[in-house]
């Protein structure tokens, strides 16, 4: 997936990290060699490799982004098989942390690796100067720190720590391979402990637990109140300690208290908890243990309770009431400033957290937005610390630290009045610490959408969706509802668009910047129009739909999808109906219709059958393309990766897969002008269906699940009405079925559904609960 000089890689340490580490090379097609020690019991010297390799397999949510991926992976052990690390151009050490473990292991690794193969520690807690202590001034020069946040897969944050000896082609080679290959966001940190993300986390973290022990808040409260009002997770600080484990606490804490400056302001709030050292002792270390500060009592009917802070008993979980009006919608200011305990609990976290993350600037790292963007991609915060202190105001930050009497961070002096960025000239700038304002550069290859719209103004734009500019000939089709939910209105510019680009332009591009791609149908509106029975105006947006998505498809220029997240029912149709693909890797795309008592109504009943009657090793004959199709689209279900949505026949084998979120839109935009010259709309297909005795077949296998109890009376109404567009109603399976006539009877099947008030149901239950209904 990259030009990478890197071919092959050695991951040393089986542990849940490096596990997860080579999982993620493998899901970049390159060969990796797993080891760890040789077990102290058994015959089988590789056992704790096989082991790690063969639960990831069953791990969910899962390491390998296809199952595949897993025999790109070879094991082995460290007193067997080190000399593998010969054929491998990185090395990455994930073992214990302990010190002299790791010199040992580079003493080792020094006499076999070639020159030029570079040697990285995934450690947080070490400094790089310790690590490379005895060894030659050639492996200084191939030796950094490459520190990845858990799970590897799913965490984009890789922090790296270079030395004063570290070649600059080195680590130039890991940092490519890591951002294209590896689809990590790279931060460059400064060797100091704890580096950016867990050294401001940390801190953050223990502010908070400090201030609802001292204040007697619930953790209920507590989390209500740093949660989303301050635009990160909605587990807040105590839900987020019960997911990465209560008993990493005490470990993290104490390898900050002994490495960082006496003068640090970490050292004032680091304080044991005897109910923390209680819970940990009696095994409630979080979700992996008995529980938490939060736990599902199974005893007492899975009732969600929550620790008293107090008393140290469980009770049940309550809904507390936290904060409202601006101070719950992103407003800094007015969330700091509510009365009462919100507001003097939100100050005691956010103002602390935030003066400290100010300090660490150029100490920890060299500027504002490798801070801001560590803490995102690290911790999954909405907003960095200095683009909190933007909306707070770093002028009121200042004067209240102050006027509390706290030290104010040199660089809140030096922004006074300004903000840490601003946006100039169409250009996203931030505050250096020279006192100027410096353009925000993206690395070669990476295209936005938000940094196009800086610069630009669409040129097209509904309540719905838009039309940008991208350069060159390329135009992006985005969607901007809610969820980025499809309806007419979407439609409707769709084909205002076609006869601009067809005159004025080259290629579409159909991507968002959004976390998910689309949603699908707005059912929100659908709802509302099946509730006053307007069937005429949800068959005119079936209609409608049908009609946009074929005039993409056969538009004489390419239109590329560039599917991130979530892209499911007529955002997995719309994509069907485009010339080729190019996915981020974590794709979930799927028809999952069936699931609220519906079928596909925009096209993709017929694009699924062409694709899966040109499969390889499809069986010839009208049934098995169609039992195949079946099998997807009624059970709704939705591929967990890009790799598997190949595997699904959602991509095609030849449709692109892009690691980096941040380089899709680039690599789509190429992709569309590589089809550009000689470009020819495909040939409307024809199909061969096998009519009423393919339905009583397919009827016959959804009628086995229903008596496995696996699927409801009202499921096989649903998928009785799905095998019916498949194999073509009454069709002979002599005779050829158009695809205007496969439309035609896709939209009276999904019409007659949604007059069924078990339909409805479906939808309004899918609305209410976010849920399937299984009526």
């Amino acid at each position: 997936m990259s030009n990478s000089s890197i071919k092959k890689v050695c991951v040393i340490g089986a542990g849940a990290m490096g596990a997860g580490i080579a999982a993620q090379v493998a899901n970049a097609g390159v060969p990796v060699v797993l080891l760890d020690i040789v077990p102290k019991e058994g015959s089988n010297r590789n056992a704790i490799a096989e082991g790690a390799v063969a639960k990831m397999l069953k791990t969910e949510p899962a390491p390998f982004m296809s199952k595949s991926a897993a025999k790109l992976v070879e094991t082995g052990n460290i007193e067997d098989h080190l000399d593998k690390v010969a054929e491998c151009d990185w090395v990455i050490e994930a073992v214990i942390e302990r010190l002299d473990i790791k010199q040992g292991l580079y003493a080792k690794l020094e006499a076999v690796k070639r020159d030029g193969t570079a040697v990285s520690s995934n450690t947080s807690t070490i400094p790089l100067a310790n690590l490379v202590e005895g060894r030659s001034d050639a492996f200084k020069r191939d030796f950094l720190i490459t520190h990845f946040f858990n799970p590897p897969r799913y965490m984009r944050l890789l922090e790296i720590v270079t030395g004063p000896d570290t070649d600059a082609g080195v680590a130039a080679k890991v940092e490519q391979f890591a951002d294209v290959a590896m689809g990590k966001t790279v931060v460059q940190a400064n060797d100091t402990p704890g580096f950016i993300a867990n050294r401001i986390g940390t801190y953050w973290i223990q502010l908070g637990i400090n201030a609802a022990f001292d204040m007697g808040l619930t953790v209920e409260l507590a989390d209500a109140i740093a949660g989303k009002p301050m635009g990160v997770p909605k587990t807040g600080i105590f839900g987020l300690v019960d997911l990465v484990g209560i008993d990493l606490m005490p470990h993290l804490q104490a390898s900050l208290t002994s490495t960082l400056p006496k003068d640090d302001p970490y050292h004032a709030i680091a304080r044991t908890m005897p109910l923390i050292e209680k819970m940990i002792a009696d095994g409630y270390t979080g979700r992996k243990g008995k529980g938490g500060f939060y736990r599902l009592n199974k005893e007492m009917g899975r009732r969600k309770e929550a620790i008293d802070l107090q008393t140290g008993e469980y009770r049940e979980k309550i809904s507390p009431r936290g904060p409202s009006g601006r101070a719950a919608k992103g407003d800094l200011q007015a969330l700091v400033e509510s009365k009462g305990d919100i507001g003097a609990y939100a100050w005691a976290v956010l103002g602390g957290t935030l003066a400290y993350a100010a300090s660490l600037v150029p100490s920890a790292a060299a500027d504002v937005v490798a801070i801001d963007d560590a803490m995102k991609l690290g911790y999954n915060w909405k907003a960095g610390p200095f683009e909190m202190i933007d909306t707070l105001g770093a002028r009121y930050l200042a004067e209240r630290l102050e006027a509390e009497g706290q030290p104010v961070p040199e660089i809140l002096k030096l922004a006074g009045e300004r903000p840490f960025y601003r946006i100039e000239d169409g250009k996203r700038q931030f505050l250096g610490l020279d006192g100027e304002y410096h353009d925000v550069v993206r690395p070669e290859g990476v295209l936005r959408l938000a940094d196009v719209k800086l610069s630009s103004k669409p040129l097209l734009k509904n309540g719905s969706a838009a039309l940008w500019d991208l350069g060159d000939g390329v135009v992006c089709l985005e969607f901007t509802g809610k969820m980025n939910a499809l309806d007419g209105e979407v439609m409707k510019l769709i084909v205002k668009a076609i006869p601009l680009v067809q005159t004025q332009y080259k290629a579409l591009v159909v991507y968002t910047d959004a976390d998910s791609f689309s949603a699908g149908a707005n059912l929100g509106l659908a709802l509302f129009a099946l509730n006053i029975a307007a069937y005429s105006e949800i068959e005119k947006l079936v209609a409608g739909g049908q009609m946009a998505y074929k005039g993409l498809k056969y538009a004489p220029f390419p239109v590329v999808g560039a599917p991130a997240g979530l892209a499911v029912g007529g955002g997995c149709e719309i994509l069907l109906h485009c010339d080729a693909i190019q996915a981020h890797a974590e794709l979930y795309t799927g028809l999952v219709e069936c699931g609220v008592g519906l079928v596909p109504g925009w096209g993709g009943n017929g694009e699924m059958l062409d694709r899966a009657r040109n499969a390889k090793m499809m069986p010839r004959g009208p049934m098995p393309p169609v039992a195949k199709v079946f099998e997807t689209v009624s059970t709704a279900t939705v591929s967990k990766s890009a790799a598997q949505a190949k595997e699904m026949l959602f991509l095609r084998p030849d449709d692109g897969i892009t690691m980096n979120r941040d380089r899709l839109l680039y690599d789509a935009k190429q992709k569309a002008l590589s089809l550009v010259d000689d470009y020819t709309p495909p040939e409307a297909p024809e199909f061969r269906l096998p009519g009423p005795s393919g339905r009583a077949a397919l009827s016959l296998a959804a009628e086995g699940f229903r008596k496995q109890g696996k699927a409801t009376e009202y499921d096989m109404v649903v998928s009785d009405a799905l095998a019916t567009v498949l194999t073509g109603g009454e069709t002979d399976p002599l005779d050829t079925v158009s695809e205007q006539e496969l439309l035609k009877l896709e939209r009276e099947t999904f019409m007659r559904l949604v007059r069924e008030p078990r339909s409805v149901a479906r939808v309004e239950h899918m609305l209410e609960t976010g849920k399937p209904l299984r009526n």
